[in-house]
């Protein structure tokens, strides 16, 4: 006689979040120590840019994240081909989820999530920073972990920067962070968690930017703005776009550094 042992939805429940915090986790750390404690000591005295040091040790957590992903994949038995994976991360058009049917106007939607994440993300940061909690985190920031510090007379004619932001932007847009957590995390998020897996997706991702710990509440807006659009029409494409504008800011932004007078 056959036995048949059904798992209670309660335990499976608890078992499938207690493995997202785990991928969770393994992102999580890396990029911790490649920040706080590999990123310092590679810092050569008297760097004029030792920004780009921190930098490049983000960029390599990041990558760390595409290849967690994969593995990620690999365990759960989803063959590496086009087909399989474009389902499973989500890959697809936006679809209205009631019918199925592919719906394309979602990218209108675009321009307003890019808004409401840029806007939310200052508001919330101005507001955080202004209570003595954010104050202290705040003064922890070293400048060498803020951005705006490379914006010195000494990365005049540095394209070495351009190709850093260009690899950086790869892995944090698409083949990285961005694949971890919409197209891995996100459809398992779904299975554990059902309709709010979009708010819990949107918050492990803001808690895991240990690399910029004084602004990680206002990342919070951000991050819900790619994961809810992205789970409510079925569409990483959506969360891709919505995050790459970042992106192309970015991109821009050293380019006027690099070619400043």
């Amino acid at each position: 006689m056959t036995r048949i042992f059904v798992v209670p939805s309660g335990l499976a429940t608890v078992w499938e979040t207690t493995v997202i915090l785990l991928i969770w986790l393994a992102a999580v750390a890396p990029m911790g120590v490649l920040a706080w404690v590999v990123a310092p000591a590679l810092m050569a005295p008297g760097d004029p840019l030792p920004g780009l040091v921190f930098w490049r040790m983000v960029v390599i957590g990041m990558a760390w994240q595409g290849v967690l992903a994969l593995v990620v994949l690999r365990l759960e038995g989803v063959p590496f081909r086009l087909s399989a994976l474009r389902r499973r991360l989500w890959l697809k058009a936006p679809t209205w989820r009631s019918t199925g049917r592919p719906f394309a106007s979602a990218y209108l939607l675009v321009p307003l999530f890019v808004g409401l994440g840029f806007l939310g993300d200052e508001a919330v940061t101005a507001l955080f920073q202004a209570t003595p909690w954010g104050e202290r985190l705040a003064a922890l920031a070293p400048p060498f972990a803020q951005i705006e510090h490379l914006i010195t007379p000494d990365a005049k004619g540095r394209w070495d920067i351009l190709a850093l932001a260009l690899v950086s932007s790869l892995f944090n847009y698409a083949l990285g962070e961005a694949l971890l957590f919409h197209g891995v995390l996100l459809p398992r998020m779904e299975r554990a968690w059902g309709r709010w897996a979009w708010l819990g997706n949107g918050l492990l991702m803001a808690a895991y930017h240990v690399h910029k710990f004084w602004v990680m509440p206002g990342l919070v807006i951000s991050c819900l703005c790619y994961s809810l659009p992205a789970q409510a029409f079925r569409s990483n494409w959506l969360a891709v776009v919505i995050h790459g504008v970042e992106g192309v800011v970015l991109i821009a932004a050293v380019l006027i550094v690099i070619l400043q007078p």
